[in-house]
Parts: C-alpha cells; sequence; structure tokens
C-alpha cells in the first residue's frame, strides 16, 4: 500500500549510497524502529549539496528533506522487506545545512513530514519534531533527517 501510494505521487526509492561509518542504518527494538541519519540523495544515489540561505533556497531544501525521507524508506524496505511493516512515524529529528541568518529550517524539514503525511495520514504520519540548523553536514549534504517508527 506504501510503495502504491509512492508511485502515485511521482516518487521512488532512492539508490543508497554505501556507508562509510560504523553504525546501523535500522534498528529495531520491540515495536521500534530507530533509523541513524539519511542524507539528502538523488534517485540515482549522488548527494544533494549545499547550504541553505547560500546555494539552496526554500524549496530546493524542502526538496532536499523529501529525499531524505525517501531515503529512509529505501533502507526500512532493505531492512524489513515491506514498507507496511510500519505503523507510524514517532519522531524525527531534521538538520539542515545552513548560513548563520537561515531561519526557516522548519519549513525545510517539511518536505520529509509532508511526504510521511501523504503516506500514512496525519495521524500516523505526523509524528513529535525537531528541526535545527547545522554549520556543516557530511559531506556538504543540504539536508540529514533521523527518525523513530512503530511498527505493527
Amino acid at each position: 500500500m506504501i510503495e502504491e501510494k509512492l508511485a502515485q505521487l511521482g516518487l521512488t526509492l532512492p539508490q543508497l549510497p554505501v556507508s562509510k561509518g560504523i553504525y546501523k542504518s535500522c534498528l529495531v527494538d520491540g515495536k521500534h524502529l530507530y533509523l541513524s541519519g539519511h542524507v539528502s540523495v538523488n534517485s540515482d544515489g549522488s548527494y544533494i549539496t549545499g547550504k541553505l540561505g547560500k546555494d539552496l533556497d526554500e524549496a530546493q531544501g524542502q526538496i532536499a528533506a523529501r529525499q531524505c525521507g525517501l531515503a529512509m524508506l529505501a533502507s526500512i524496505k532493505n531492512h524489513l522487506g515491506d514498507l507496511d511493516n510500519v505503523k507510524r512515524v514517532i519522531k524525527i529529528l531534521g538538520m539542515v545545512n545552513a548560513t548563520p541568518e537561515y531561519d526557516k529550517h522548519p519549513l525545510v524539514i517539511n518536505g520529509c513530514s509532508e511526504l510521511f503525511v501523504q503516506l500514512w495520514g496525519d495521524d500516523n504520519g505526523k509524528g513529535v519534531r525537531s528541526a535545527v540548523g547545522m554549520g556543516s553536514l557530511p559531506a556538504n549534504v543540504a539536508v540529514e533527517i533521523e527518525a523513530i517508527f512503530e511498527l505493527h
């Protein structure tokens, strides 16, 4: 059902870049699925880079955040085999690569939040959230987001 909704939205899961860090991208603990930070990637796995307030505008930042959400879904599918095993979004933490003057971090992270609401609805797709600015992110990516989901 979630993959059908993605297709209806014209969205596809990106290829995930190979991790260079020492961590798990997904970890299940009981009914909770924890996702490490996923960075903004294009469908081919290449990074979406740049700093909000300098290189990218709000709309480009929202696309980068949506791509982080799609990257998380790709990891979930790889880990669980089926996106329909996810019941709801509990929390997301969005980190925006931004200039010190940039202050629209929540609007950028809406790109991911809107995706999840489109997929799971208002009640299950909207969790608690933080959106913060960072002076830099790995490989100069525009956005990085981590999340916690509840499983069926």
